[in-house]
Formats: structure tokens, C-alpha cells, sequence
């Protein structure tokens, strides 16, 4: 293996929205700061996100101090503050009850004109209690923002190569080559071999170190064109071929972090495990 080392950061600040791709990031216990610290839920309650909903990858999440500043096509910019943590209503995230903290009524309305659906804008306000790890494969005490299940997620160049390469002879060829953003890493490395990244238990990124907690198995969202909101039927069609691991279809890591600093574009990746 060569030199592996960090080829770029993303930030999601709103679940399933457009992501920010930052020239380094803090690493807190439950992930990147400020990622997916917001979400969007429907009238019961349930998380919406491009599996509902596709076109949420076309509206994008900026952080600004004190909130985020929102925009989609068609809709004029608004920034919502971070509210008060007065009063927490539940939501459910797949299948967790989760607290949270409901944004203010104009950022419901922006929401809903954009989805089409009656939708509410919610904030997390604690991540250190509001929502534990997996207990199948967390340690205790670890916690996690409304990301899908971990604090962080991990892909690597290589094996998006190799993957788009398995499209291109036996997958839906029209359909690639796909980019990476289709699999919404919260870190890309690159220099390692392709699918090496299975192999890895823990890593330290720059000064951070992680511990790698299981492979990601990918949903209908990969299939979703980020810059279109169109859907194909790659890369599962491909991974459900090639990829397919203890019934999922697996590609990228889920990371914990085991200590918290700052992560930098650039930054050498060890494997210590």
C-alpha cells in the first residue's frame, strides 16, 4: 500500500441536502462538526430524505454563525437560527426516537413549498445524549447526530474506480461512470488499494484516531443522480453483483472517532489495525 491520505472532507449540515466540501473539519465525538445537526420530518414525525424524497439533493445547507443558510431552486435564500432548546419533540430516525428541536415556522414553510409535502425542519441540539451508536456495534457512551447510524463515513477513490470499472463492463455502462458524491462520504482517502478499506478496524487520520465500526450498506439513494434528482439503477445493480456482504450491499466504512482535533484535505491516513 501507498501513501494513503485524506483527498476531501463533506459536511451535510441538513440530512440529505447538498453537502459542503470544507478544507478541514473539527471532528467531535458523534462526527464533523455541524454535520446532519438538522433534518426534516413529516407530519408523523419520521425523517424525510432522498428516499422519499429525491429531490432534496438539489437544495443545499450552509453553515453561518449562529444557523444555516438555506437554498433550492425556484426559492429565494433564508437562514434559519439555531433554535432555543426550549421544549424537544420526538421524531423517529429510522428506528430510533430521537429529541429534537423544532426550527420556526418560516423554515417550515420554505421546507414544504420546496418538498411539495408538509414537512418541519429540526435542529439536534445535544448530540452527546440526544441519540446513541447502534448498540451492536458501538461501545458504551458513543453517540451519533442524525446521520443514517454512525458519526462518520469513509470511502475511498480507489475502490469507486474499481467499481465504476465493473460498471462499464458488466453493469449498466450508460448509467457511469457515478462520482462519489453519490455515496455522500463524510471523508474520501485515496492511495490505498482498491476495497482495502474492508480490511480496516482502526485508522488515525491526521491527529484523530477512529475506530472502524462496520462496512455501509447502500440504500436506493446511491441511485440518485445529486445533480439532477434522477434516479437510475447503479451502483446497486453492480455492488448486488459484486458487493454484496452479509446480505447488504457494502461500500465504504462507518467510523467512530476515539479522539477529537481537526482533520485536514491532505492529511496522511495510518492504518493502525
Amino acid at each position: 500500500m501507498g501513501n494513503v491520505v485524506l483527498q476531501s472532507i463533506h459536511v451535510h449540515p441538513v440530512k440529505a441536502f447538498r453537502g459542503l466540501a470544507p478544507r478541514q473539519a473539527v471532528v467531535e465525538p458523534w462526527g464533523l462538526a455541524g454535520d446532519r445537526r438538522w433534518v426534516l420530518i413529516d407530519d408523523g414525525g419520521k425523517v424525510v430524505t432522498q428516499r422519499q424524497q429525491p429531490r432534496l439533493a438539489l437544495a443545499a445547507a450552509e453553515l453561518v454563525p449562529g444557523g444555516i443558510r438555506l437554498s433550492a431552486p425556484g426559492l429565494d435564500p433564508l437562514t434559519v437560527a439555531v433554535p432555543e432548546p426550549v421544549g424537544t419533540l420526538t421524531l423517529q430516525v429510522f428506528r430510533d426516537k430521537v429529541e429534537g428541536v423544532l426550527a420556526d415556522a418560516a423554515a417550515h414553510a420554505w421546507c414544504s413549498e420546496f418538498v411539495g409535502a408538509d414537512v418541519r425542519l429540526v435542529h439536534m441540539d445535544d448530540p452527546a445524549v440526544r441519540r446513541p451508536v447502534d448498540p451492536d456495534h458501538a461501545l458504551p457512551g458513543e453517540t451519533v447526530t442524525f446521520a443514517d447510524g454512525y458519526p462518520l463515513l469513509l470511502t475511498s477513490a480507489a475502490s469507486l474506480d474499481a467499481l465504476n470499472s465493473l460498471i462499464a463492463q458488466n453493469g449498466l455502462a450508460d448509467e457511469g461512470p457515478l462520482p462519489m458524491n453519490r455515496f455522500r462520504p463524510n471523508v474520501v482517502v485515496e492511495g490505498a488499494a482498491p476495497w482495502a478499506e474492508d480490511a480496516w478496524r482502526h485508522i488515525a487520520i491526521g491527529e484523530v484516531t477512529f475506530r472502524v465500526a462496520k462496512m455501509c450498506g447502500r440504500c436506493v439513494v446511491t441511485t440518485t443522480d445529486q445533480s439532477t434528482a434522477e434516479r437510475g439503477r447503479e451502483p446497486l445493480h453492480t455492488l448486488g453483483r459484486h458487493r454484496r456482504i452479509g446480505g447488504k450491499l457494502v461500500f465504504g466504512q462507518n467510523l467512530v472517532p476515539q479522539s477529537v482535533g481537526t482533520i485536514r484535505v491532505g492529511d496522511p491516513v495510518r492504518i493502525i489495525e
